[in-house]
């Protein structure tokens, strides 16, 4: 059963598509799960369009069952390291955007004269 509360918390609870791709198992596996009274769920529709939720904690408890410790283990990996190099591609275009803006800073900075200023000396006096 689940916990008062288990459904609403944030990233407790997902829907047969999210399951999919980040699980790689399929709406007739959960619907597996369901009918076997291991998973919980809740309907639902978004733009008429309907799905199912699930509790995250039991579904990974049901795939760990199903399909072993290694393949939970192995998927789980493999969604992390997708969300570490999502992260990096981000941070690495962010660096380039603030290089670029530090260096037409500094550009404009030899053009006016005023290279005797300091970063963080504005407005001392």
């Amino acid at each position: 059963m689940a916990e008062h509360g288990e459904w609403n918390r944030r990233g407790a609870s997902l829907s047969d598509a999210t399951a999919q791709k980040e699980y790689g198992v399929g709406t007739e596996f959960i619907i597996r799960g369901i009918n076997s009274g291991d998973l919980e769920y809740r309907e639902g529709s978004v733009w008429g369009s309907p799905y199912i939720k699930v509790l995250r904690r039991q579904l990974e408890n049901y795939i760990s069952t199903q399909l072993g410790e290694d393949y939970l283990s192995a998927v789980n990996a493999k969604t992390e390291l997708r969300a570490i190099k999502k992260e990096t591609k981000e941070l690495r275009e962010r660096l380039v955007a603030l290089e670029q803006r530090e260096a037409e800073i500094e550009r404009l900075m030899l053009v006016n004269g005023s290279t005797n200023v300091k970063a963080g000396d504005e407005g001392r006096g």
